[in-house]
């Protein structure tokens, strides 16, 4: 079984090739049935997740993602990249908390969006202060962890390509 940096390593390398589809495991199960399948990475999802739970998307706790995570992780060989939601809190200490947890427990990737439970996109300048906390922890990692910032716009309801694309410069610039 590689290690997390190794994984880390495959993951990244997955990303500099041609494009790869990543499928979304919902359990152990599953992860291993798409590990078997050929797939060479996993992503968690946060509603296939909250599903098996008998919840609706965005009623897990940062605990149990983070179990989670060591669940999906321990069931095959392959990197495992974790969906955290909003970070589970709108302050930036609360985003660079959910990727140090998730990275603890063997995620060598994440995402981040920038949407608020309460139905929101969070501010710009806000939303680029939470990128900035997560992509530091990221960096600080000893192997090369892969974060992602999303830019939720278009499936929030706020169809404007511009801010989609400021957006986005600023998250990439953030880290």
């Amino acid at each position: 079984m590689p290690d997390q940096a190794e994984k880390a390593a495959a993951f990244r390398a997955l990303h500099e090739g041609a494009p790869f589809v990543i499928p979304n495991p919902w359990d152990a199960g599953s992860a291993k049935v798409l590990a078997g399948l050929g797939f060479e990475a996993l992503a968690t999802t946060s509603s296939g997740f909250a599903f098996t739970l008998g919840r609706v998307d965005g009623s897990v706790s940062l605990d149990e993602v983070v179990e989670h995570v060591r669940v999906i992780d321990a069931a095959t060989a392959l990197p495992v990249s974790v969906d955290l939601e909003n970070g589970y809190g709108p302050e930036p200490a609360d985003a660079a908390r959910a990727l140090e947890l998730a990275a603890g427990a063997g995620a060598v990737g994440a995402s981040i969006e920038d949407f608020d439970p309460e139905g929101n996109l969070y501010r710009l300048e806000h939303a680029v202060a939470r990128v900035r906390a997560a992509a530091e922890v990221a960096a600080a990692l000893d192997f090369p962890f892969t974060f992602t910032a999303r830019a939720e716009n278009h499936i929030r309801g706020n169809p404007d390509l511009s801010d989609t694309i400021e957006r986005l410069r600023a998250y990439s610039e953030a880290g």
